[in-house]
């Protein structure tokens, strides 16, 4: 009997263990949905910036755009 009891306890303690570790896995999975998210936004600016440099090579520049990088 005393068998019996051990091994129920090893079977809850397991269980318990593997319910925390889904809830971590879950939770690691919604940063990574929320960072490829920031990077998707982040690339389609870029290639916004990108785009809009080198289809107005004549446009006018203002004075800020003129000032060394150490201003």
């Amino acid at each position: 009997m005393d068998t019996l009891q051990t091994l129920e306890q090893r079977i809850t303690d397991l269980e318990i263990k593997a319910s925390f570790a889904e809830d971590t896995v879950e939770q690691l999975n919604q940063v990574v949905v929320r960072q490829q998210a920031q990077i998707d936004r982040l690339v389609r600016e870029l290639v916004e910036l990108r785009d809009r440099t080198s289809a107005e090579p004549g446009a006018p520049r203002t004075l800020r755009d003129e000032l060394p990088p150490h201003y």
